[in-house]
This record gives structure tokens, sequence and C-alpha cells, in this order.
């Protein structure tokens, strides 16, 4: 599949379903982000993929002057309500996190929160990050972690859908200390890194299930492919299973989603 088509495929994908409904869930990251990268008023701030603005939508709190990058624009919607709500001003920008269109140097920070994870070449994500990104400037990118729950959750999906293209990079490498620093070598960056979690409530295994079987877009195509074929049961038991041993409390389900912050300082000259 060319870069192209995978790309109409994924805006397909996080438009169907109701995303801000399950951002929620991960809405605090967002503003750990900007507090951890200490967004300040008056700075220009990219973030990329992202989304409904968890992150944009804080920086702007902030006193920053930001701008919200996806390639979904469908999810824009939520994002200026969200932002309308909290009474701050965000400027949204379709785009792709591989090609961004702004000038080298245009920002002083640039944050992703489980967004530039999900473009499907890391390597030309993190090297737009680092140009839009003016010396002495910050990042803070928060990714899901390859071991965690969440991490099992995307390679649990993966498991019943088509194969990926040639090339693609599991988006949890984002994850991983060392794919990040592989990603930022040579340009210009210093990274440190942070584990991280934030906590998952459900009321039962079931709503679970069903919250993100019809309104986490990657598993409501799937399942719309899946049933006609009588395979989404599968999908649903194993989520299921999945639930089930990650939970740590009876009558109800509790999980926490382990995450990597990645901080970085763009090094002058």
């Amino acid at each position: 599949m060319e870069g192209t088509e995978f790309k109409q495929r994924a805006r397909k994908t996080w438009s169907a379903g109701v995303y801000d409904e399950v951002a929620t869930r991960i809405w605090s990251v967002g503003g750990k982000l900007v507090e951890r990268v200490a967004v300040a008023g008056g700075e220009r701030v990219l973030d990329v993929a992202c989304g409904s603005g968890n992150a944009a939508i804080p920086a702007a709190a902030a006193g920053a002057r930001v701008s919200g990058l996806d390639i979904t624009p469908e999810l824009f919607e939520a994002g200026r309500r969200r932002a309308a709500e909290a009474g701050v001003e965000v400027e949204w920008v379709e785009g792709d996190a591989e090609e961004l269109p702004f000038e080298d140097a245009s920002f002083d920070v640039v944050l992703s929160t489980f967004g530039c994870m999900f473009a499907p070449r890391h390597g030309l994500a993190a090297a737009e990050i680092a140009r839009v990104l003016r010396p002495g400037g910050r990042l803070g990118i928060a990714s899901w972690r390859p071991a965690g729950t969440i991490g099992e959750f995307l390679r649990t999906i993966g498991a019943h859908a088509p194969p990926p293209p040639e090339g693609f990079q599991p988006p949890t490498l984002w994850g991983a200390p060392e794919h990040v620093e592989g990603l930022f070598d040579g340009q210009g960056v210093e990274l440190r890194f942070e584990p991280a979690a934030v906590g998952f409530r459900f009321e039962s295994i079931d709503e679970a299930v069903e919250e993100y079987g019809s309104k986490f877009g990657p598993i409501v195509v799937l399942r719309a492919a899946l049933e006609p074929e009588g395979r989404w049961p599968a999908l649903r038991d194993d989520l299921a299973a999945l639930f089930e041993r990650a939970n740590r409390v009876e009558g109800g389900l509790e999980f926490d989603g382990e995450y990597l912050i990645a901080l970085g300082d763009k090094r002058d000259g």
C-alpha cells in the first residue's frame, strides 16, 4: 500500500466512531505534558496529530499561541467545542505529521500526545518535528509503551487486521527510549525520558469492549469488516480476555495505560 493510500485509510479510520469520547479517558495526559514541558505564555506551540486537542487546549490555557495539526480534520469539530468551553483559541490545521506545513524554526515548543506515533514513517515525523522547532526550543511527546496494557491492546487489534504495508513500523516503538533516540540522532535534539501511566476505569469489562467497539475508530472500522465474515466475536473475546488480565479490581474494571514521555531540547547552532 502506497503512502498516500495508507494515509487516506488512516483518515477514514480515525474519523470513524466517536474519538473525542474515547480521548476523554486520556485527556489528563495532555495537561501533564504541557506542565512537564513548562509551556509559557506567549510561546508558539505546535501540537502534532492533535486529535480533538488534549495537549493543544491546555497549552492555549497556559497562554501560548497554539496550532493543532491533524490528518483527520473531522476531529476538529470536537476540538473547537472544547476550546470554546475552555475560553481559549487554537489554530486548527489539516496536515501530515510527515510533511508539516510550517517554516523551519517556527515553534518554541512541539508537543504530541499519542499522536505522531501513528505516522507510518517514524523517521520522517521526527525529522519534521526537529525542523520546525527553533534552536533553544523544547519538545514533549507521550507514546504508549510496547510492553504496557495499551501496547498489548494495539497488538490485539492488529492480530485481527489485514497485514500492514511493507516497511510499517509499530506505533509503540515510540514508547521505547532507544528507538526515539535513534529517530532524533543527528537532529540536534537532546532527549530525556520519563515513564508514566494513566488510569482507565470502566463499570465492567463488557462496558469497555462495547465502548471501544462502537467509538474507537480503528476497532469500529475493523468490526465493520469482520462482522460480515463472522469474525468479530473472536476480536471481542480477545479484548475481553486482555481486560480481564489487566484488571485490578472486583466488580468493575481498572487498569493502567503505561506510556513514555520523551522530553527534548534543541541545541542552539
